[in-house]
């Protein structure tokens, strides 16, 4: 199967993880795409395959014979979707020898503008895939599945000699947990790929620090008419920590290395209001007084109402690969190589995210992130081009290739 008849075979699952539960996986409807995977490994003729009680599919392709003292490689991407936007009833556009041009997207009539996304002129007389306006794609991170598994059986039919080849999909990425029950004592690698990122030819080894913060307010509502003094206006206190926040540190103000504060939630009421936000930033220092400066608005909230009006509860996401990632630099010796091998110049820039890999490399598995080809993700100008994913195949099996040296 052709990786882009997998994609678009993936993206027919509706996948998208639950930020609100703490069960993993956060949503049930992630074991359909989880079964699927299963049996796909089963046909193939891997050993091992299991779809485990949480949700993570977990595979092995044996070490060609004479090759099994070669080191272990595993290939890592996640079957959630992001909550960010609608992964539901996904309809992709399919655009043959796309002219470079800003593409209609004919579910919403709205328009995947170059002037937004100038790297859509690099994929002119592509085979380009878009959403339909209405729903994200899902090329995050069902591309990264797609090429996974295409390289898979690329590697089984073109005979290609490998050391013992791992396979893992996991559930929850977009909601940060889809490392927490990994198994490292199952999946038996001595280092792996994430296949999570964008751009071709990328290998990532630098990712944010990350956290999500919810301020819990609690007010006082009494009768307007008899207010003063007594109501406290849990809204309005929501607006107040939101405006305490420097407001050139947000996603909209910043690039690179460049730290934020992102609100992605505010309800509420007078009684009861919520506000969310997830922290970020490359230097480990600077992240810890993002979270200190929370802690310093609850304080002065609960000082200047009453003790117990606001409630901050942290919660600490993944960490920053790079000082795994520096002890361990034939990881991404070897995917460079694969890289240029391809006829790619290698592209490593700081992750302004987070994927999988972060967390599993602090669970000694040294896990840096690959391209997958895709662009605009987490909404509906999501796009891929047919070649960018056949690159990213040809890329993972280079890199079993160098490590079967």
């Amino acid at each position: 199967m052709r990786v882009e008849e997998r994609l678009l075979k993936y993206v027919s699952y509706w996948t998208t993880s639950d930020e609100e539960c703490r069960q993993i996986p956060s949503s049930e409807r992630q074991f359909e795409l989880g079964k699927v995977l299963e049996q796909e490994l089963r046909d193939l003729g891997l050993e091992k395959v299991t779809l485990t009680d949480h949700c993570y599919v977990y595979g092995l392709l044996p070490a060609t014979k004479g090759y099994a003292d070669k080191p272990a490689v595993g290939f890592i991407s996640h079957m959630d979707t992001a909550p960010d936007f609608s992964g539901k009833d996904v309809k992709p556009q399919i655009i043959p020898d796309y002219d470079g041009n800003d593409v209609l997207l004919k579910g919403s009539g709205t328009y995947l503008k170059v002037s937004d996304f100038p790297t859509l002129k690099t994929l002119k007389g592509r085979t380009l895939i878009t959403t339909d306006g209405t729903t994200l794609l899902g090329a995050d991170d069902k591309a990264g599945v797609s090429e996974i598994m295409t390289a898979v059986e690329q590697i089984i039919t073109e005979k290609i000699p490998h050391g013992d080849i791992w396979i893992g999909f996991t559930p929850d990425e977009e909601v940060g947990s889809g490392a927490d029950l990994f198994d490292l004592d199952y999946f038996k690698a001595k280092f792996a790929y994430t296949v999570d990122g964008d751009y071709e030819g990328e290998v990532a080894y630098e990712n944010f620090n990350a956290a999500s913060a919810s301020f819990e307010i609690k007010g006082v509502n009494v009768h307007p008419g008899e207010a003063k003094d007594i109501m406290i206006n849990a809204a309005l206190v929501g607006c107040e920590i939101a405006s305490l926040l420097p407001e050139n540190e947000t996603p909209t103000h910043t690039e690179g290395r460049e730290g934020f504060y992102h609100l992605t939630d505010f309800s509420g009421d007078i009684a009861h209001a919520k506000v969310n936000y997830i922290v970020r930033d490359h230097d480990k220092a600077t992240f810890e007084k993002r979270l200190d400066t929370l802690r310093g608005i609850e304080q002065k909230m609960n000082g200047k109402y009453h003790a117990d009006t606001v409630k901050l509860n942290i919660q600490h996401s993944y960490s920053n690969m790079l000082e795994v990632i520096e002890k361990n630099e034939y990881v991404v010796a070897i995917a460079k190589k694969a890289i240029k091998n391809v006829g790619l110049e290698p592209v490593s820039r700081p992750v302004r995210g987070g994927t999988d890999g972060a967390r599993l490399s602090f669970m000694g598995l040294p896990c840096p992130n690959l391209g997958t080809g895709g662009y605009g993700f987490h909404g509906p100008f999501e796009h891929i081009s047919v070649e960018g994913m056949d690159t990213a195949v040809s890329v993972i099996k280079e890199i079993v290739k160098i490590t079967a040296e």
